[in-house]
C-alpha cells in the first residue's frame, strides 16, 4: 500500500480551529518530524494504524504503556467484563483490594499501595507524603529527569511561578559528589531524593544507574532522615519484576508505577513502605476516576501475565536483535550510532548530528515506510513483537539509512531548535 496522509492533513487543519496549536504535551507538532501521523484509528499487537489507514510496527508503544500488545485479549476482557458490571461507581470494586494485594506481593520493598490515573499524580502523591512525613521542604532531583507534567515538574515554563519550583534541588544523575553537594544545599530542610530508575532524558545518551550512585541516594536519606523516591512510571516492569533498583540492591521508600501496570488502560499506582503508611494516609488526593474499577481489572490481568510469562526476557533478547542489527546496518551506510540503555528500552541517535538532522531524516524514512520510531526520545520493545518484526524493521532501517545517505547534505531541524529555546526559556 502507498503511504499516504490526506485524512490525518484534514484533521490537523480542523484541530488547529479547536485545539490550541493543533496538538499539545508530548504528541505536539514540535515534538515530531514533519512526515509524523497525528491521529490514529487502531491497534492490534505490535502495529497500530492511523486514520490514512497506513500500518506502522510501533516502537513507541503509546509512549510506554503497551507492554503486552494493543487489543491484547486477556487483558481487554478483563477491562470490558468489568466495564459491564460497572467501572466508575460512586465507590471503588473489590479489584482495589486484590490489585493493591498483587503489587503489594509482587513488589518486594512495598507494604502498601494507593491508586490514581497518570504518572504526574503518582509522583505529586509521593512529593507530598515525603513533606507531610518529614515536616521538611526541599526535594532533591536529577538535572534534566521527567517527574510529569504539573507546575512542580513540567519541562516548560509556561504559566510556572516560582514559588511552583521553591525548595528544589538538582544534581547531576550518576554523579555521587554532585548528589552530596546537593544534599548539603538542602541541608536541614531535606525530604526527599527523587531518582529515575534509569537516566531516560530527551535528547542525550541514557544511563544505567551506577550501584555506588543508587547506594549513596539510599545512605544520604537514611542519614537526613529524608525519603528515597524512585520514579517507576516510565520503565516499570520493563526492567524486572520487582522495582527497577531491585537490579542494583537498593530499596526505595516510595515508588511512582504508571503506564505498563495495565497495559494501557488508564491508572498509575503509588506504593510505598510500611513506615510511611500515616503520612500517606494524612495528605488529602483523590479524583472523580481515580477508583474505576475497570483498569483495575485490566491491570490484574496484566500482572497475572508479568507474574507468568516470560514477556521480559523477550523484550530483553529481541531488544539486543534489533540493536545488533542497526549497528550492522548503519555501519554499512557509514553510519555511527549512539544505541544507549538498556535492549528493552531503546534510545537511538545518530554520532556526528548536533542539529539532529540525520535523526529527523531518516525516522521521516522510516514512518513512511511503516516503523514508528522516535528521533531523541526513548522507545519500547513490547512482549507482542516477534523476531520476524525485528527482521522487518532492520529491513526497512537499511533501506532508509540508503535513502539519508544518498540525500546528501541536510538542513538543520528548524522546528527542534524553536523545541530546545522553549525548554530553555
Amino acid at each position: 500500500m502507498v503511504w499516504t496522509n490526506s485524512k490525518d492533513t484534514a484533521l490537523r487543519e480542523r484541530a488547529q480551529a479547536v485545539i490550541p496549536n493543533g496538538m499539545y504535551g508530548h504528541q505536539s507538532v514540535f515534538m515530531l518530524p514533519d512526515d509524523f501521523p497525528q491521529f490514529f484509528s487502531r491497534g492490534q499487537g505490535a502495529y497500530m494504524w492511523d486514520v490514512d489507514g497506513n500500518r506502522y510496527l510501533d516502537f513507541l508503544c503509546g509512549y510506554g504503556p503497551n507492554l503486552f500488545g494493543y487489543a491484547h485479549a486477556d487483558i481487554d476482557k478483563a477491562y470490558s467484563d468489568r466495564t459491564a458490571q460497572g467501572d466508575t461507581l460512586t465507590g471503588p470494586g473489590a479489584e482495589m483490594v486484590e490489585l493493591a494485594e498483587a503489587m503489594v506481593g509482587l513488589v518486594s520493598h512495598a507494604d502498601w499501595a494507593m491508586f490514581c490515573k497518570n504518572g504526574t499524580d503518582a509522583t505529586t502523591m509521593a512529593m507530598m507524603i515525603a513533606r507531610n512525613h518529614t515536616k521538611k521542604n526541599t526535594i532533591v532531583l536529577a538535572k534534566g529527569a521527567y517527574h510529569g507534567a504539573a507546575p512542580w515538574c513540567t519541562p516548560l515554563k509556561g504559566g510556572v511561578t516560582a514559588a511552583d519550583r521553591a525548595h528544589q534541588v538538582f544534581y547531576e544523575y550518576n554523579d555521587v559528589e554532585s548528589l552530596e553537594a546537593a544534599v548539603r544545599e538542602a541541608g536541614s530542610d531535606l525530604a526527599a531524593i527523587f531518582a529515575s530508575p534509569i537516566k531516560h532524558d530527551t535528547f542525550v545518551d541514557q544511563e544505567l544507574p551506577n550501584p555506588a550512585y543508587a547506594r549513596r541516594a539510599r545512605e544520604l536519606c537514611d542519614e537526613h532522615g529524608a525519603l528515597l523516591i524512585v520514579d517507576d512510571v516510565r520503565a516499570g516492569l520493563r526492567l524486572a519484576r520487582d522495582s527497577s533498583w531491585s537490579l542494583v540492591g537498593v530499596k526505595p521508600d516510595l515508588s511512582s508505577w504508571g503506564k505498563a501496570i495495565a497495559n494501557g488502560h488508564p491508572i498509575s499506582a503509588l506504593l510505598g513502605a510500611e513506615a510511611f503508611r500515616m503520612a500517606a494516609a494524612t495528605i488529602y488526593v483523590t479524583g472523580s476516576f481515580w477508583f474505576s474499577a475497570a483498569p483495575m481489572a485490566a491491570a490484574l490481568a496484566t500482572l497475572k501475565l508479568v507474574r507468568e510469562t516470560d514477556y521480559l526476557e523477550r523484550t530483553i533478547a529481541l531488544g539486543e536483535r534489533l540493536r545488533a542489527g542497526l549497528d550492522e546496518s548503519a555501519a554499512r551506510h557509514g553510519f555511527g550510532l549512539r544505541q544507549t540503555g538498556p535492549a528493552q528500552i531503546p534510545l537511538i541517535m545518530f554520532e556526528d548530528d548536533p542539529d539532529a538532522a540525520k535523526a529527523y531524516a531518516w525516522n521521516n524514512a522510516l514512518i513512511r515506510r511503516g516503523v514508528y520510531m522516535h528521533p531523541w526520545h526513548n522507545m519500547f520493545i513490547c512482549a507482542a513483537m516477534t523476531e520476524a518484526d525485528i527482521d522487518f524493521a532492520l529491513n526497512v532501517a537499511d533501506d532508509a539509512f540508503k535513502t539519508v545517505r544518498e540525500a546528501g547534505p541536510l538542513e538543520p531541524v528548524a522546528k527542534l531548535a524553536i523545541l530546545h529555546a522553549m525548554v530553555d526559556a
